[in-house]
Formats: structure tokens, C-alpha cells, sequence
């Protein structure tokens, strides 16, 4: 199974105004939440329908996720709990032999936003300070990933 991901940009507005730009993944609705990370290298199917993370925007440190993609039979829960996903990268391969769609089509199906190509220091800025407000948004116009700080918007002060 192949899927591409989607190539629209999005970005991560963080409140201290730091804004990371990538690409969507998912949904292409903006979220708002605080910014949680977790450093498993598998299970990304698990984190987003485990309760505990309910309402959060939870970051996969590994370097790709997506790989193995979606099966009914490794749900925590009946729907996912994550209000939003923030990977490095999304894989646009499905290989795995159990799954029944991409990671995209997953959140896309449960109206989940998502954003992919953030960089390390995206999860370091979270371990220093794990709860953090997050809005992932398509820009005007595309750029490069990128970590410049801005200002915050209005709406995260």
C-alpha cells in the first residue's frame, strides 16, 4: 500500500511566539492544546488513541512515522484522542501487511490536524518546557522548515 502525504504547508505557532513551518498532514483544520512529546520509536497508532494523551498535541520524537500505518486490531480506544500530531516525517510508503490505510487517511477520517518536518529542536523547546499552546495553520505562502522566532498571535496571548 502507497499514499502520499499531502505537501500543503503548515505551520506550529508556539506561545513564545517560536514557529515552526512544514508541511500538513491530516486534517486541514487548526488545533489548539498544549504540546506533549513521547520518545517511542513505534506505537504511534497506540499514542493517538490512548486516553491519557486526550486533548493534547503530542509530538513522536523518532525521525518517521507512518511506515507501518493503520490496523482496526491496535487501538487503545474506539477513536483517537490526540487533538492534533506533529511528526519529523510522514512516511508516504504503507509496509506493513496488517494495516487498512495510511496515517494520513487515519487522521484525516477522524478530522485530526497534524504537521510534519519539525525539527529536533522542536522536542528539545518541549522537554525544557513540556506543556506548551500550539496552533498548526497553512501560511499564505510556502517556506522552508524553519525555527525563526515571530511574535506571538493575538489569540495565544
Amino acid at each position: 500500500m502507497t499514499k502520499s502525504a499531502s505537501r500543503t504547508p503548515a505551520r506550529l505557532v508556539l506561545a513564545d511566539g517560536r514557529v515552526f513551518e512544514g508541511v500538513s498532514m491530516g486534517a486541514t483544520t487548526s488545533a489548539i492544546g498544549e504540546v506533549v512529546f513521547t520518545t517511542g520509536m513505534t506505537g504511534y497508532q497506540e499514542v493517538i488513541t490512548d486516553p491519557s494523551y486526550a486533548g493534547q498535541l503530542v509530538t513522536m520524537t523518532a525521525p518517521q512515522m507512518g511506515n507501518t500505518g493503520i490496523n482496526a486490531e491496535d487501538t487503545e480506544t474506539t477513536k483517537p484522542r490526540v487533538a492534533g500530531f506533529i511528526v519529523h516525517e510522514l512516511s508516504s510508503v504503507v509496509s506493513n501487511w496488517r494495516a487498512n490505510e495510511s496515517l494520513d487517511a487515519y487522521l484525516k477520517r477522524h478530522n485530526i490536524t497534524g504537521i510534519a518536518c519539525m525539527t529536533r529542536a522542536r522536542s528539545r523547546g518541549t522537554s525544557v518546557t513540556p506543556a506548551r499552546r500550539w496552533r498548526p495553520s497553512a501560511p499564505k505562502t510556502p517556506r522552508p522548515c524553519t525555527t525563526a522566532p515571530r511574535r506571538p498571535p493575538p489569540w495565544m496571548a
